[in-house]
């Protein structure tokens, strides 16, 4: 009888086992449901995707009317001739809601009519906010977002832009970022999360956390990770060139910031346009198919970046024909192709279907594309109800985002030098504001900015503030002078200072007691971005000399998408602020924390070069810094990776460890007290390194493991915990697998020092 008990579970067990083996998710089901209707054209065509230029009406001279208006004709010939899924970009600037409503409405009536099986996902690249929306709030750049090593700064950020993109009826935002900012004269260095994976790993994960929520309701949107993968290690620094990564690097460098994008449920991905170690990445079969989707699972789809399936032809040349480059691209594993133009996308649709039909796709190739793109659709809601109503987004522009805006241009502007305490400023002489950056927004925002370069001031945000206008309104206009003394201009398609007014600008500094020098680089990104050194002007560098010259105080103000080499102006000032790209309240945020209104806190989320031509990186090995004389003191950056001061003294002490050997699978606990020995209060990042002494492989000297954010009242001392696995000490060895290391490790924290031993 116990026998038969027993097998009779055992049935009930297994039956039930197939039950949830059979039994599939309810969107899934949906999904299946929806792929059944489509047609072969019609799946082909949810892979197609275009410009906005494609449909919209034009005048006489070919020129987009004003307002944007949808041409039903075009639109027509898209959706109900090639069948096509999904649309992107904004035109040449920046709508009103109200375009954006009637373009949305325009695009998706024929699925709301009945007219199409499957509405249109609408893309668009709002990177550092709305910035494609008139009254849209604008935040710092992600390179901004990284120095304030603040998480939930970024969470919130990417929420706020979420609810202004959805406010404006799109529901696809191409970002975040997520190469590795390690090419400092890479053009789109700006757009990175600095150089570090984990630092990068973590306000990655929060950028696509805010922008999808926990559902994608109608506040949220589908996030798209860029640009995988190695896009931003560019061997010769220009934008779209190749590199070369081995896998040791790819995998312990490159590939976790996108991992744990994965981890945090983004729905999609764009293919990096360039070529890693003589692949295209829209063709790399092993990392698209192999490594992102079945070793990691990712069950979104992925994008092309622009006409990138194109290029495989005419310009990587791996493809004799535009016909074998789509069919390779799309049998590596990308889903959609952003094709984007006109006549093209009629080529790419005729193409695929034929490619499908000869067996060169594969049936069940095109449909897993096609279902991952549906699944995004589902997911976004975009089956259920297409429109939206404005009205629903009264915090559109709200003060209230502003707000967070500006604090988080406060917590990432970070200080460099501050000799005999000239910050903050006082009050009661005469300021020289002056330099190319100092009075115009674009050197605020920087790319992607109303423009897709940034560089046209026609539509600037209204009512914020350069920072000439943030300084005089702080200290009073009489008490300010402004000169140019040189500005930035294109040259040959290459940026370049010119001097302005240089008469005006020393005259004006014999009547200055300090000098708020604003110094930086022309908004530009990708191959527009291209420079020729990572020298800063000798122009502006200039500018900077003849102040030093009359004993000026001097405050330089570096408005830059990328540490622009600044060595021979450094020790004659007097204070340097790097604000990056801090958006439109960066101004604002500037003045508070020169006045001492608020306390810095920004750390730099790169090393910051001192010699051109000599790149390095925190997380070096020890041979990387050995001298010609045999010792080890050739790492010499201008300011290290994490670095920033503030207004506060901040002491570190009892450096301590729950024990100081352990075994993998034992946690390691690491505690310091951290005292701020001031008389205000301040926003201080803890950040933990740990060293690997021996190893298999060359070891870095340190690497970040753990940082924290903590807020320390004015003369107090607290104590930060942290916790370490031994998952997180692993390594990529010469077989390119992760595996544990042994033996002694280091660990640094505010220049304390301890180590422990670590034993498999």
């Amino acid at each position: 009888m116990k026998h038969f008990i027993f097998a009779a579970a055992l049935v009930a067990v297994l039956f039930s086992c197939a039950t949830m083996r059979t039994q599939k998710d309810p969107i899934e089901n949906r999904i299946d449901a929806l792929l059944k209707e489509l047609s072969l054209e019609e799946k082909v065509g949810q892979t197609c995707q275009v410009t906005l230029d494609v449909i919209l009406k034009r005048d006489a001279k070919g020129n987009a009317l004003i307002p944007a208006q949808v041409d039903e004709a075009l639109l027509s010939e898209v959706i109900d001739t090639y069948k096509v899924g999904s649309i992107l970009n904004v035109g040449s600037h920046t709508l009103t809601r109200n375009e954006w409503t009637s373009i949305i409405s325009a695009v998706n009536a024929p699925y709301v009519s009945g007219k199409s099986k499957s509405p249109i996902i609408y893309g668009i690249d709002a990177i550092h906010g709305m910035n494609y929306t008139v009254g849209g709030t604008l935040f710092p750049q992600e390179i901004g977002l990284a120095a304030s090593w603040n998480p939930a700064l970024a969470k919130q950020f990417a929420e706020i832009t979420a609810y202004e993109t959805r406010a404006s009826g799109v529901r696809w935002n191409f970002s975040p970022v997520l190469d590795l900012g390690r090419q400092p004269l890479w053009s789109r260095n700006f757009e990175t999360l600095g150089e570090d994976p984990y630092l990068a790993s973590l306000m990655g994960a929060a950028i696509v956390e805010g922008y999808q929520g926990e559902a994608i309701g109608q506040y949220h949107v589908a996030a798209c990770m860029k640009h995988f993968v190695g896009y931003s290690a560019s061997y010769s620094g220009r934008d779209r060139t190749p590199a070369w990564i081995p896998e040791k690097y790819m995998k312990e460098l490159y590939l976790p910031s996108f991992k744990k994008a994965v981890d945090a449920g983004a729905l999609t991905v764009m293919i990096n346009s360039g070529v890693v170690n003589g692949v295209p990445g829209h063709v790399n079969y092993q990392l698209l198919t192999e490594t992102l989707k079945n070793e990691w699972g990712f069950k979104g789809f992925a994008v092309s970046d622009w006409e990138d399936f194109i290029m495989l032809h005419t310009v990587h040349r791996t493809s004799e024909s535009l016909a074998d480059a789509y069919v390779a691209a799309f049998n590596a594993g990308v889903d959609m192709s952003m094709v984007p133009l006109s006549p093209q996308y009629k080529e790419y649709c005729d193409i695929m279907v034929n490619a499908v039909k000869s067996g060169k796709i594969s049936m069940e190739r095109l449909d897993d594309a096609v279902r991952r793109i549906l699944r995004v659709k589902v997911i976004t809601g975009l089956y259920d109800d297409p429109s939206f109503n404005p009205e629903m987004y009264s915090d559109f522009g709200s003060d209230k985002f502003k707000t967070a805006a500006l604090n988080s241009a406060l917590e990432s502007i970070t200080l460099l030098k501050n000799d005999n305490n000239v910050l903050p400023l006082q009050t009661g002489g005469k300021i020289l504001i002056a330099g190319p950056t100092a009075d115009n927004l674009v050197f605020l925002n920087g790319a992607w900015t109303h423009t897709w370069q940034g560089v046209d001031s026609n539509y600037n945000t209204q009512n914020c503030k350069t920072v000439r206008q943030a300084i005089e309104g702080k200290f009073g206009k009489e008490n300010c002078l402004y000169t140019k003394g040189a500005e930035l201009v294109i040259e040959n398609n290459f940026e370049k200072t010119n001097f302005v007014d240089l008469e005006d600008y020393a005259k004006k500094l014999d009547q200055a007691d300090v000098v708020v020098l604003c110094l930086g680089e022309m908004p530009s990104t990708e191959k527009p971005g291209d420079i020729h050194s990572l020298n800063l002007d000798p122009e502006q560098r200039e500018l900077a000399k003849m102040a030093y010259k009359k004993n000026k105080k001097v405050v330089l103000v570096l408005l830059e998408g990328r540490p622009r080499i600044i060595h021979d102006i450094v020790e004659g000032a007097a204070a340097i602020v790097q604000c990056y790209l801090p958006g439109d309240y960066g101004a604002d945020a500037l003045v508070k924390l020169l006045n001492g209104e608020v306390n810095f806190s920004g750390k730099l989320p790169y090393t910051y070069p001192k010699y051109d031509g000599v790149i390095e990186f925190y997380d070096h090995p020890r041979s990387v810094d050995r001298s010609k004389a045999g010792d080890f003191s050739a790492y010499n950056p201008e300011w290290d990776f994490g670095f920033g001061l503030s207004y506060s003294k901040v002491e570190y002490s009892a450096l301590k460890m729950n024990n100081t050997s352990f075994t993998t699978e034992e946690k390691i606990t690491i505690s310091v007290n951290v005292k701020n020995t001031s008389n205000r209060s301040v926003k201080e990042v803890v950040q933990v390194y740990i060293g690997d002494m021996y190893s298999e492989l060359v070891p870095e000297g340190k690497k970040l493991k753990r940082f924290s954010k903590v807020e320390i009242p004015a003369n107090t001392e607290m104590t930060v915990d942290f916790e370490i696995s031994a998952k997180d000490l692993m390594f990529v060895n010469q077989q390119g697998i992760f595996v544990h290391g042994d033996g002694e490790f280091n660990v640094f924290v505010g220049g304390l020092e301890t180590h422990f031993t670590l034993n498999k």
